[in-house]
């Protein structure tokens, strides 16, 4: 399936959907993430909202491999208050047929009904001798303030490093949620489409 039929595809399910994509006790949640890197669908199941267990196909790029993770998210902290919300995650994978292939790293978000902040760290070994991080940073502001139910729309910069590839760059990006599904998408011509797209059942 082509970038733009995907983006159409996702904007479809955002605009059809109704309840705010947040973790839950008993969810199940699917994930297609696309980049210069890797494709890959992940799927998880969350016993509690403290942490997610589920398996992610990838069709590595760059190694022309096409691998499945086991993989485990811990929400590590999490702070409420009446205007923001910051979390941490934990996150790992283990291949399936390879315990030498893993990643592990931790990602996080602070954020209000106005302005978004969010990092991520993972650290990837890969069982063939080719071991690298993926770093990035966002920063984000919503042009309007919804109400529930509303589609939520954040206007965002990021930028990415990845040590593989020795490649840095900053690109504006696009997040779009409404209910139970979100879609984001940035370009850069260093690294091409970074797309991203989650539904919770």
């Amino acid at each position: 399936m082509g970038i733009h039929k995907i983006i159409i595809l996702a904007f479809i399910l955002v605009l059809h959907t109704e309840a705010r994509p947040i973790s839950y006790s008993g969810g199940t949640t699917l994930m297609y993430q696309s980049d210069s890197m890797s494709d890959s669908v992940y799927v998880h199941y969350s016993p509690t909202y403290k942490y997610s267990i589920g398996i992610e196909n990838v069709d590595d790029k760059i190694f022309n491999k096409n691998k499945n993770y086991l993989r485990l998210t811990y929400l590590i902290n999490r702070k409420n208050t009446d205007i923001s919300q910051r979390n941490l995650y934990f996150q790992s994978g283990v291949l399936v047929d390879d315990a030498d292939g893993f990643f592990y790293g931790i990602h996080g978000d602070w954020e209000t009904r106005r302005w978004f902040s969010g990092f991520g760290y993972k650290d990837t070994n890969n069982s063939f001798g080719q071991d690298y991080t993926d770093q990035y940073i966002q920063l984000g502001v919503a042009p309007y303030v919804g109400d529930y139910g509303d589609l939520h729309t954040w206007i965002m910069i990021k930028t990415k490093k990845n040590s593989l590839t020795n490649t840095q760059s900053t690109y504006p990006e696009l997040k779009f949620f409404k209910g139970a599904a979100l879609v984001k998408f940035g370009y850069s011509d260093k690294t091409e489409w970074d797309l991203h797209f989650m539904y919770r059942f």
